[in-house]
């Protein structure tokens, strides 16, 4: 009995992880502030941004909306450094 138990649990769990992950869209799966990383230098100085950090950018771009909505991100993304990297980037951020 306990092991039907166990074997119901389970794939209780696994279908509500299928369901959630079905309804989540494929931006927000990809959305990742700490894929942001390369562009901490040149947004934390007056350093040009990298390749690295235009390119991963231009990846976030879908993403950066949903981090300006975020409280504790939206202050980075707003920062003048930020703004200077976007623009040098030639990345819009138009939510």
């Amino acid at each position: 009995m306990a092991n039907k138990n166990v074997a119901a649990l389970a794939l209780l769990a696994v279908v509500v992880v299928a369901v959630l992950l079905a309804e989540a869209p494929v931006t927000e799966a990809a959305c990742s502030p700490v894929q942001l990383s390369p562009c901490a230098p040149a947004i934390m100085s007056n350093k040009p941004p990298s390749g690295a950090c235009c390119g991963r950018l231009r990846q976030q771009k879908p993403c950066l909306c949903g981090y300006l909505r975020n409280p504790t991100l939206k202050r980075y993304i707003n920062s003048p450094g930020a703004k200077r990297v976007a623009s040098t980037c030639k990345v819009s951020v138009r939510c």
